[in-house]
């Protein structure tokens, strides 16, 4: 099989710059076929995806991906860590990629696998600085950039790199390759003209962050000069229909409803809560009715808004710290949303190169077929999402398509 080209992604939603950037790493990997891990219902940064993973595989396929495979929940709403070693463990147990490319905001690859070399080996006096930093009482983003920084000693080259949520994922992905002793080539392609959380529009090209605005403000006119037409034809059509879910605030009611029933205990087996915060967030939960006033509240300089965005997602769904270590510990299974012609022959070469990878095509014949606990688990977690997403459908809210959607064929 000719060269396969792995990227991770959430797409939410695809738009040029995500055309942009698998058209870069095809003419610098010189790849015939792009396989790509995507989140679903849910994303990394703690909110929705705009539109359901089905959408969101229908936009990639349509643009340059071949086959599309899920990441799993328990993943694509954690950590930046635990979000890349989900996704890059199925990229690399599928035994047909070569190369991974990722967007990154520096054109400075060494530096970024320099940083990662350093997160995975852990060096002793790294350790201890990063302890130092810790006891400030700042985020552990934070204080690891700090620390990064004083041990490197270069403040120029090293400053700021791991302020871009991009640059920090592209860091996880490539210690995870290392921890892994993965073969796959990683590749860095640069973001050009506009960045993460930019609200302008440079040429034909936006950050998700503004097409989101432009969605939820109705901006068609400018929508269409950021996105694909395959793109544009899609998030339209779902608007029209009112199968848009823009961010968490959707759920507003249904997440205060959760804490409020949940015991302090079972608060403090969230993910990411630690430290007593349980404590913090049932007062919250108690004192007010809205997000907004329950972040300001728990905020603090250690759990920055994305952190506690993604604590009230885990109390949504029912996540737990023993999911999350469970999950750690697997391989996990390769859910496949969508495919094309080339992925059909992707999906012949996984089962040659790796027949015993869980591959999932029929969420009820691996629901009933399937004894592993952790994988059911993690599947439950994914068919829960789903259910809960539709919930923030302005119309039809209909529960279990996980068992009724079918795989997407282009």
């Amino acid at each position: 099989m000719s060269e396969v080209l792995g990227v991770i992604a959430e797409y939410n939603p695809f738009h040029n710059g995500h055309l942009y950037h698998i058209q870069k790493a095809k003419e610098q990997t010189g790849a015939k076929y792009v396989v790509c891990v995507m989140s679903g219902n849910f994303v990394q940064r703690g909110n929705t995806s705009v539109v359901d993973k089905w959408t969101k595989t229908q936009m990639a396929l349509a643009n340059g991906i071949d086959l599309v495979i899920e990441l799993p929940t328990i993943y694509s709403v954690s950590s930046a860590e635990s979000f890349a070693q989900g996704a890059v463990k199925i990229l690399e147990n599928l035994g047909i990629v070569d190369t991974i490319s990722f967007g990154t905001e520096t054109d400075d690859f060494a530096a970024l696998n320099n940083i990662a070399t350093i997160i995975s080996d852990e060096p002793k006096e790294y350790v201890a600085m990063l302890k130092e930093e810790l006891k400030q009482g700042v985020s552990f983003p934070k204080a690891r950039e700090q620390a990064l920084i004083k041990y490197l000693n270069d403040d120029v080259r090293y400053k700021n790199i791991l302020n871009n949520p991009n640059n920090i994922l592209a860091v996880e992905y490539l210690k995870a390759l290392k921890q892994l002793k993965s073969k796959i080539t990683p590749i860095a392609v640069k973001r050009e003209k506009v960045y993460y959380n930019d609200n302008h529009i440079v040429d034909d090209l936006a950050s998700a962050t503004a097409i989101r605005r432009m969605l939820i403000n109705k901006e068609f006119s400018e929508l269409i000069r950021v996105v694909p037409r395959f793109s544009y034809e899609t998030l339209t059509k779902e608007y029209e229909v009112g199968n848009m879910v823009f961010d968490i605030y959707r759920f507003e009611k249904e997440i205060f409803y959760t804490l409020r029933k949940m015991s302090i205990e079972e608060i403090a087996n969230l993910p990411d809560v630690t430290e007593g915060l349980e404590n913090t967030i049932k007062n919250a939960a108690n004192f007010c009715n809205n997000i907004k006033d329950f972040i300001n509240i728990v905020k603090t300089k250690r759990y920055t808004q994305t952190r506690i965005q993604r604590i009230l997602i885990f109390a949504l769904l029912g996540i737990t710290k023993k999911d999350v270590q469970a999950a750690k510990k697997i391989v996990p299974y390769a859910r496949i949303l969508g495919f094309n012609e080339k992925g059909k022959l992707l999906l012949s070469g996984i089962s040659q190169n790796n027949p015993k990878m869980e591959v999932v095509t029929s969420v009820k014949r691996f629901m009933d077929n399937n004894a592993n606990k952790t994988y059911k688990r993690m599947l439950e977690i994914d068919i829960f999402a789903t259910d809960v997403y539709t919930l923030g459908y302005k119309y039809d809210s209909m529960a279990n398509l996980d068992y009724t959607k079918n795989m997407i064929m282009m």
